[in-house]
């Protein structure tokens, strides 16, 4: 496989309909959600985004890309931002809820890929608003900025982080922890649902951001060993800090950090307890044949211009033509690469994901069972990219699982 031959079936070739299209993308995938205030809009309040989405409509803004887009959230994002700061002193409760409201308002603004000097901006005051909201909670937000000790061939000399720690995290009592590896997409300020899910079992969180994406993460974005030195770094640094107990320790990928969470699963097998990789590519997902389809699937824009950011190259044919060759954890070229190909043994491995992924075909979970060590997998039929609602109903409890193990 695949060959033509994939898992998605008809579905491979099928236009979802809402390319090209702010208004058919509202009316046919984001309405609803956005009700939901489940992703993009975890978080959020459709009372904020209806209003926007009318504008993009009505003035027929369909690039995501662009900073028109850009323009159409930012003041509502600032003026939630300005609300809660008034509040901060006066009704606590009421700010934590504009504070979150006004992050997802910026999550959406510098959507679906921090490509422009207006949307790393955007970002920027993110990051401010969603750290001064965290200090209001009873569990705030923490950031360390640490050396990248092992920085070489382009990497930058600092790691952000965000950490969470629980309150009985103190030297004498390290905790657990998860080592959250963010997306595409989401970034750091955009898991305080998970957070808040990892202090109610006594885990401390600690969340990076992953090659490409941010300005943040400093791993040289065409180097694809740079994710091994970068791992080590902050895997050092947890070493050094006594409320975090390094030997219980998951890692948690999140769909294109499941691809770092694989790799890491493998290269430092004996410092992580467990790995999630949750809707992970592997090796399919940059080859030309699924590339050239991405632009008709689930995803609510084109991915093209996204991809080719963030692994470095000059246009979408470069990309086809290379990426697979040079990224693949199955058989990319070059020494270290294809961690999985070479049949290294990884420490414990979750691969979870919906069947029918259009973003990451399941393809590229399933392939690692042909190698190394034995996997765990959770696959969930009829559900698209991360198997969500159901896949934190497996998540979780394999992760306490392997938590208690020795």
């Amino acid at each position: 496989m695949p060959n033509g031959n994939w898992i998605l079936g008809d579905l491979f070739l099928k236009d979802y309909g809402h390319a090209g299209s702010i208004q058919k993308l509202w009316e046919m995938r984001w309405n609803f959600p956005c009700r939901r205030g489940v992703y993009p809009f975890h978080d959020g309040k459709f009372e904020d985004f209806e209003p926007i989405f009318n504008e993009l409509i009505s003035k027929n803004i369909n690039d995501p890309y662009s900073d028109e887009y850009t323009n159409a959230f930012w003041p509502t994002a600032q003026r939630l931002a300005k609300e809660a700061d008034d509040l901060a002193a006066k009704d606590k409760e009421a700010a934590k809820s504009l504070y979150l409201r006004a992050n997802a308002v910026f999550r959406l603004a510098r959507f679906p890929y921090i490509g422009t000097d207006l949307k790393k901006q955007v970002f920027e005051e993110q990051k401010q608003v969603y750290y001064r909201g965290s200090q209001l909670w009873d569990i705030p937000i923490q950031e360390f900025v640490i050396p990248h000790k092992y920085a070489s061939n382009g990497d930058g000399t600092e790691i952000p982080l965000y950490v969470r720690l629980p309150p009985t995290a103190k030297a004498g009592n390290p905790v657990p922890l998860v080592l959250l590896i963010t997306g595409l997409d989401g970034h750091r300020p955009d898991n305080t649902e998970r957070t808040d899910e990892h202090l109610q079992r006594g885990w401390a969180t600690v969340i990076l951001d992953i090659p490409g994406t941010t300005v943040d993460c400093p791993a040289n974005k065409r180097d694809p060993l740079s994710p091994d030195r970068l791992f080590t770094s902050i895997l050092e640094w947890i070493k050094e800090q006594p409320y975090l107990n390094e030997k219980k320790m998951i890692a948690w990928g999140l769909s294109a950090g499941g691809y770092y969470a694989i790799r890491l699963a493998h290269t430092h097998r004996e410092q992580v307890l467990g790995s999630v990789g949750h809707g992970a590519g592997t090796h399919h997902y940059i080859g030309r044949e699924w590339l050239a389809q991405i632009e008709r699937h689930e995803y609510p824009f084109g991915l093209e211009r996204a991809y080719v950011s963030k692994y470095g190259y000059k246009d979408f044919e470069e990309m086809m033509e290379k990426c697979q060759r040079e990224f693949s954890l199955v058989d990319g070229e070059g020494e270290g690469v294809a961690v999985v190909g070479q049949g290294m043994k990884s420490c414990r491995l979750l691969l979870i994901n919906g069947v029918l992924d259009g973003c990451m075909p399941i393809e590229d979970s399933m392939l690692l069972a042909e190698y190394g060590s034995p996997k765990e997998m959770r696959f969930i039929k009829e559900r698209l990219h991360m198997g969500y609602p159901e896949a934190n109903s497996t998540v979780y409890p394999w992760m306490e699982e392997v938590m208690a193990s020795k």
